[in-house]
């Protein structure tokens, strides 16, 4: 690709977001961001994601079997 074909691309793709209603343009970096996965799956892959979780639910029922007494 030739460097005018390329800022010619990003131009027009500039031209194309900046064209856009603002609320259109939010509503689209929402929806990329709820697809994203979580930081710790991205980066280290299942295991560490999959222990992280598993102790965070321990912790949780640990606190829910506990009645409160005054």
């Amino acid at each position: 690709m030739k460097s005018n074909d390329y800022v010619k691309y990003i131009t027009e793709t500039v031209v194309k977001y900046i064209d856009q209603p603002k609320d259109v343009r939010k509503r689209t970096r929402l929806e990329r961001k709820d697809q994203k996965e979580p930081f710790l799956y991205r980066w280290f892959g299942l295991i560490p994601y999959i222990l992280y979780y598993s102790l965070k639910r321990k912790k949780e029922s640990k606190f829910e079997k506990k009645p409160f007494k005054l």
